[in-house]
């Protein structure tokens, strides 16, 4: 609730002075009769009238009251807003080969780059968001959605081993192109992330760079691993898993040229900590355009106020003309 004229409400403090004119009055007393005792009186039983005595007054307190309110001016406002996003459609491709499980983030390459990749669809609502995991194939996880909350949960599914091993990063580069070819918003991109060296799958890295180009899509492409060597699970023969240290190898040129080809960039991420970094920083890369609009609706509530005033003050007068009436 609002009120148009706020300054009117001061108005209020005029029935302080009324009430204390009213008991100053009541204690005063009318006229004076001596009689030898009241003790007769006392023991009459108390009338309707007495108990009604100050009544009218109460009511012509709380008309004032609403009166001072209603010409106040209540309003109630309504207040809306449309916000218009010029969305951004982003297609995370993220490799789920064995060599994901390699230790040198904490607890594993796979699953820092999904929570990693979480916090970054929360952080961005407007957007359309789709998943492509890739390993020796592709296949689409989730096509471009606003339900970040089922996105989420598919990235929270993703696994290494579920599909053919090796990296076909063409091939997952390519898949991402697919969900974004027909896509009609301003900014298009594709996060690859890979660890590896393109292997497998029937289209070369490059090709699909240069097929992204030409749908106008960026491709911001991760290398994930740390300098040197890494701690990798390994299982023999017999199901026994063991640690070995084994050598880093990223094709980290191809994925420069990628980058360069579409307009992204190339990041190398040897740690979690730097995988954040990357990911806020192709945050602020590919930032939507939001406009707000706003406004309120106003509607006047004066009017209940004004017509319970008036109320009153009729039920102040029939009291005072029917129920307390007295003689002249």
């Amino acid at each position: 609730m609002e009120f148009a004229h706020s300054h009117i409400l001061w108005a209020l403090t005029i029935t302080a002075p009324m009430t204390a004119y009213y008991v100053w009055q009541t204690l005063k007393g009318g006229a004076a009769l001596d009689i030898s005792t009241v003790e007769g009186l006392r023991r009459a039983p108390r009338t309707l009238r007495q108990y009604m005595r100050h009544l009218p007054f109460v009511l012509r307190c709380a008309a004032v009251t609403l009166a001072v309110i209603a010409l106040a001016r209540p309003q109630s406002a309504e207040h809306n807003t449309r916000t218009d996003a010029e969305g951004i459609d982003i297609v995370m491709a993220i490799d789920v080969s064995t060599s994901m499980l390699a230790r040198d983030f904490a607890p594993d390459r796979i699953t820092a780059a999904k929570e990693v990749a979480a916090q970054f669809v929360a952080a961005r609502p407007a957007d359309r968001i789709g998943l492509v995991v890739f390993a020796g194939e592709s296949l689409t996880q989730s096509p471009l959605t606003t339900d970040k909350a089922t996105l989420q949960t598919l990235l929270g599914r993703i696994r290494s081993g579920v599909i053919e091993d090796g990296t076909a990063i063409g091939n997952g580069l390519a898949t991402s192109i697919n969900r974004l070819r027909e896509s009609e918003a301003k900014s298009k991109v594709i996060i690859l992330l890979t660890d590896g060296v393109n292997n497998r799958g029937q289209i070369s890295p490059l090709t699909a760079a240069q097929i992204a180009a030409e749908y106008g899509i960026r491709v911001y492409t991760i290398g994930v691993g740390k300098r040197g060597k890494a701690p990798y699970p390994v299982t023999d023969m017999f199901g026994n898993t063991t640690v070995m240290q084994l050598d880093v190898v990223i094709d980290e040129e191809v994925l420069q040229k990628i980058a360069d080809q579409t307009g992204g960039k190339y990041f190398r991420a040897t740690d979690k900590h730097k995988l954040a970094e990357i990911y806020a920083e192709i945050d602020s890369l590919e930032k939507s355009k939001v406009e707000i609009s706003q406004y309120t609706l106003l509607h006047e509530e004066f009017l209940p106020f004004l017509l319970a005033a008036i109320v009153l003050l009729l039920l102040e007068f029939t009291v005072n003309s029917l129920v307390l009436n007295r003689l002249p």
